[in-house]
């Protein structure tokens, strides 16, 4: 493919630290040339632009064939650290793939993708990421809700970048059509490309295949489990948005639980079904494995062995899981028979009334312990910062909380850790600043007034996000009520 020129191309911003490891100092990214080669506008030596095909199950059914709509592949990277990265820009213009679609991307879109790529890599949850965002001087018609009302918004691109873009749906489709030594040449590529932990393997047998499924199964389970600790939602987990890796891919329209709520999707052509929801991410894992699982049949010819594999996942999204909790709780282990319980409880305790669960663990990280309060509310004050409209707190609603506050002293006493340190261990995986939905579309209504100072102080705030950043209080707060229900606060559309 090629990519369509930008009239105009305007760098908003770049991502240092992925810069540092592709090689690429300061003088480089702030240069012309890098705005022109990431505009789309000018190829490297050795470039070779591609887009890839690929299919999928969306929302639950076989979309058949999708592909790289508005992504274009620039070529791989090799770095001195000895890694390799993908370069791809989004928004660059349409490809084979683009379907009804016209390739580009706007400003709004943009932005989210570029900050929560970085984001999340700062969270330590493992993401693609993001090199640049760059204006292109271009107006694109978007229908931001599907509702008849579409106008013209400003063009950007971003440079994503991976270590490979390849999803469960890039084998989907050999399947599906029955290409099966051209799907045996994609796994075997893979393997040897992105998992040289089975490098040892002599040669791509029915051994090896299984183990590079469980592999698969094990990076997902991490993925979704790192999700689930930060209250972070995708949206759209259909099976063309799940790397291989257990990357997060594909930012469209994201969001993070800001009232704890397993019910709560982002995106509105989810709004009926709920299959995205925040809850229902560890299930729609389990589905969407299954389903790529499905397309190695013809490899391995063992469904008895295939199957095993895929029995192991709730057991082991459950240990993890639990391991994950327990470290948001800053207590040492899991202890069955005390903790199952004080976790059990917890999702029920966080939904008594509405809670921001950014701010309960953080808050939590300071919980006195082994202090009695006098009265059932006292239990509570601690915490009052997390709770969004506490005039909700009835006597009845107060005690239950605050019994299960107590359960919680007593367990942390039984822990042994001191103050100190159990609130140091929980500063470390209880974020203080996350990618809210209203600070994001804060920084878009900015840049779109021409003003991108709010990106950059954005993505500098989420570089450290367990520190407390003096001066940066406001990024540290909940949800405002203003941003409520406010478009692109709450929830989102796929054009997003």
């Amino acid at each position: 493919v090629q990519a369509i020129p930008a009239p105009n191309p305007l760098l908003v911003a770049h991502s240092q630290e992925m810069a540092d490891a592709l090689d690429l100092p300061l003088d480089i990214c702030l240069s012309d040339r890098f705005k022109s080669v990431f505009a789309g506008n000018e190829l490297l030596p050795g470039m070779d632009l591609y887009a890839s095909c690929y299919g999928g199950h969306q929302f639950g059914n076989w979309a058949g064939q999708l592909g790289d709509g508005r992504a274009i592949n620039l070529g791989e990277v090799y770095t001195k650290r000895g890694e390799y990265w993908t370069l791809q820009l989004k928004g660059a213009g349409p490809t084979p793939y683009s379907r009804r679609g016209d390739g580009y991307a706007v400003l709004r879109s943009s932005i989210r993708e570029f900050l929560c790529s970085e984001a999340m890599f700062h969270l330590g949850i493992p993401t693609t990421r993001a090199l640049s965002l760059i204006l292109t001087g271009e107006k694109i018609l978007r229908d931001m809700f599907y509702d008849g009302r579409a106008e013209y918004e400003p063009g950007a691109i971003v440079c994503r970048t991976a270590p490979s873009f390849l999803r469960f749906g890039n084998f989907q489709i050999h399947f599906a059509r029955k290409e099966y030594a051209l799907l045996k040449d994609l796994v075997d590529f893979a393997i040897e490309s992105d998992f040289p932990d089975l490098e040892g393997e002599t040669k791509q047998d029915t051994n090896t295949y299984l183990l590079w499924l469980r592999m698969i199964m094990e990076k997902t389970v991490h993925m979704v489990v790192e999700w689930m600790r930060v209250g972070f939602v995708h949206g759209v987990m259909n099976t063309d948005n799940m790397s291989i890796l257990g990357l997060t891919i594909d930012y469209g329209p994201y969001g993070w639980v800001d009232d704890f709520d397993p019910g709560w999707t982002p995106n509105t052509t989810d709004a009926s079904t709920r299959r995205y929801c925040f809850g229902n991410q560890p299930a729609i894992a389990h589905w969407n494995l299954t389903q790529f699982a499905n397309t190695l049949v013809p490899l391995i010819e063992d469904i008895p062995a295939i199957q095993a594999i895929l029995d192991e996942y709730p057991s082991l999204f459950a240990e993890k899981y639990q391991n994950m909790m327990i470290s948001k709780l800053g207590l040492k282990e899991f202890i069955p028979e005390r903790d199952r319980t004080l976790l059990e409880t917890l999702d029920s305790i966080l939904q008594v009334v509405e809670t921001d669960m950014t701010l309960f663990f953080r808050n939590l990280a300071t919980y006195p312990i082994g202090k009695e309060f006098k009265s059932e509310m006292e239990y509570l004050e601690p915490l009052m910062d997390a709770f969004y409209l506490p005039t909700q707190l009835s006597d009845e609603k107060a005690a239950t909380i605050a019994q299960w506050l107590q359960t919680y002293q007593q367990r942390v006493q039984l822990d042994g850790s001191s103050a100190q340190q159990r609130q140091r261990s929980m500063n470390c995986v209880n974020p203080l600043y996350v990618m809210r939905n209203y600070l994001a579309q804060e920084a878009i209504d900015q840049a779109e007034a021409g003003d991108f100072s709010g990106v950059v102080e954005l993505l500098d705030v989420m570089r450290s996000p367990y520190l407390e950043q003096e001066g940066r209080e406001k990024y540290a707060q909940k949800r405002p009520e203003w941003a409520r229900h406010k478009p692109g606060c709450s929830m989102l559309s796929c054009s997003s």
